[in-house]
């Protein structure tokens, strides 16, 4: 027995100073201690060692407790490999080709460009004898008024008669055919002028009113053609 220990007279196991009982064996160590009625061994059979190793056990067993109460509220991990799409490969984008038309489909009907004429015509009320200019020119005629015109060509007429013919251009009715329009002009000459001799109520009685167009001919050539209107 020593100041801090004391010995258990029963088993020798070294207790403190101020044990009641052996904490080995439960043997009375003070005198008045009363041995515990428990067995006596290895463990502790006292109450305080009792107490201490229940308080260790419970803590444990709560440590655990919660350990599992907790680990149930937490929602389980995602499945990484599940969850995460794949990537899709993006589609490719191939170029554009321009096919270009066969030269059978591209190859548009040509049109023939209308030859031009030799000759040109001008209206007007009056006529210059000398010159065999028209004088008023005017395309549009109205009752009471003189109608002439003149034909001037980038050659000379090289005939001495030339043929005029004028045709209603509504219903394309010849008022007047070339036979009858025969008139005489200078072989030698470029330009011809020529007056109806009556004025246009007579030429709107005969032919009507409304557009008109004279077309004059060397033979078989179209040499001039032009526009007017009776009103």
């Amino acid at each position: 027995m020593s100041g801090d220990t004391v010995e258990c007279f029963n088993c020798g196991h070294a207790n403190p100073s101020w044990a009641q009982v052996c904490r080995q064996c439960g043997f009375a160590l003070q005198p008045g201690g009363r041995p515990s009625g428990g067995p006596r061994g290895i463990f502790p059979t006292d109450q305080a060692s009792l107490i201490s190793i229940g308080a260790t056990l419970g803590a444990i067993v709560l440590a655990i407790g919660l350990g599992i109460f907790f680990a149930g509220l937490l929602p389980p991990a995602p499945n990484v490999a599940l969850e995460t799409p794949s990537p899709s490969p993006s589609p490719t984008t191939l170029p554009s080709v321009s096919v270009a038309p066969s030269a059978a489909e591209s190859v548009a009907p040509s049109v023939a460009a209308t030859p031009a004429l030799p000759g040109t015509i001008t209206f007007g009320t009056g006529l210059n004898v000398e010159t065999r200019e028209v004088t008023n020119p005017t395309a549009t005629f109205v009752a009471g008024t003189g109608f002439a015109h003149s034909i001037r060509l980038t050659q000379t007429f090289a005939v001495n008669t030339i043929q005029e013919e004028i045709t209603r251009v509504a219903d394309g009715t010849v008022v007047q055919t070339r036979e009858k329009g025969s008139v005489q002009v200078t072989p030698s000459a470029t330009i011809a002028g020529f007056t109806a001799g009556v004025d246009t109520t007579k030429l709107i009685e005969g032919w009507g009113t409304g557009e008109f167009v004279m077309r004059v001919y060397r033979g078989v050539e179209l040499l001039a053609e032009g526009h007017f209107t009776l009103s």
